[in-house]
């Protein structure tokens, strides 16, 4: 089984679109369960056209990975999304979790998705 502990720290997914836009996911996972995560479009120049930034909570229960939207950050203020829409709420089935890859399934859409760890600190040798 996965531990909870395996999920903390960053994470970061790039992906190409057929329309030449790069989409990127940048995910800081908190040991209190608290997660940011920041979703940015750039176009084919890498000119950022679109931003947002999700805070929420998330956890891990055996394979099964959760997410809770509370807010959009825009210009460093958090706006309070609906709890009552069902689209602030999501469940993942782990694929694949070590230190280097985070591979999930979404439970309902079953849209996989792939984030690689980011080195928190780099040795100084």
């Amino acid at each position: 089984m996965y531990t909870r502990e395996q999920l903390v720290g960053s994470w970061f997914s790039s992906q190409l679109h057929d329309n030449g836009e790069t989409h990127t996911e940048q995910a800081h996972l908190h040991n209190d369960g608290t997660y940011e995560f920041t979703f940015t479009v750039f176009d084919q120049e890498y000119q950022r056209v679109q931003e947002q930034i999700e805070v929420g909570d998330w956890g891990l229960v055996g394979d099964i990975h959760f997410t809770i939207a509370r807010a959009e950050v825009d210009h460093e203020e958090a706006f309070p999304v609906d709890m009552a829409n069902p689209d602030n709420y999501h469940a993942y089935q782990v694929i694949q979790l070590d230190s280097k890859i985070f591979k999930y399934q979404h439970i309902v859409t079953k849209e996989v998705f792939i984030l690689k760890r980011v080195i928190d600190r780099i040795a100084h040798c």
